[in-house]
């Protein structure tokens, strides 16, 4: 293990996020099969059980167990994924408003995962999202 006592403060948060991400895709590796993990598997999300999302700038938790997951419907027919866990110390964030925030520490992020205030943190983890339209259904990779 390195010494990091001479790391910048933005280096040492830089390494801890990148070892929270392993970290989250080693948990999702499992059996690969869960649909709530986004992980190695993928999730697919019936549009129609989340009526916050029949709207543009909606946001809707679509997880219930594994990793927290919510969507953000960005225009028409765009959706956006993003972790709920917090790249600060791991927190789950609540969706809050047109954006998120993290309850331990106070950090906000906007729709489209980006911190915005509170403590300084990156933005959240974004996965891929694909689009069946035909079936009314995104699957949400990582």
């Amino acid at each position: 293990m390195s010494d990091c006592s001479s790391c910048s403060r933005r280096d040492f948060v830089a390494s801890g996020a990148l070892a929270a991400v392993g970290a989250f895709l080693a948990a999702c590796g499992g059996d690969g099969g869960s649909p709530t993990s986004p992980g190695n598997a993928n999730l697919t999300v019936t549009l129609a059980n989340f009526p916050a999302l029949a709207t543009v700038g909606g946001i809707a938790r679509v997880t219930t167990s594994g990793t927290p997951v919510a969507v953000v419907r960005s225009d028409a027919s765009t959706y956006r994924a993003y972790s709920l866990v917090c790249p600060h110390q791991g927190t789950t964030v609540n969706i809050s408003g047109s954006g998120f925030r993290c309850p331990n520490h106070g950090a906000t992020f906007n729709a489209n995962g980006a911190w915005t205030g509170g403590e300084r943190t990156s933005g959240l983890f974004e996965f891929k999202v694909t689009s069946n339209t035909s079936a009314g259904t995104i699957t949400i990779t990582s």
